[in-house]
């Protein structure tokens, strides 16, 4: 694989912390080199919507959780 710029390793940067796998991150910036900015918004787009649905898979649990302890605390 070629060496990153400094811009480009910024972004790879980012985008790990951002939950990305290599392999989007590789779609992502092959996008970007051959001028396809519009699919890589898209991609990130796509991967933005997932971690969201995560998220509330995610609160879901925990608005069950406080319930059943807010249950339990109240009938001691």
């Amino acid at each position: 694989m070629a060496e990153r710029t400094k811009q480009e390793q910024d972004v790879v940067t980012n985008l790990v912390d951002a939950g990305c796998d290599n392999e989007l991150i590789d779609q992502f910036i092959d996008l970007l080199k051959n001028g396809k900015k519009e699919a890589g918004l898209s991609l990130l787009a796509k991967h933005r919507r997932y971690l969201l649905d995560c998220y509330h898979a995610d609160q879901k649990k925990i608005d069950c959780l406080d319930y059943l302890l807010y249950q339990m605390n109240r009938n001691q």
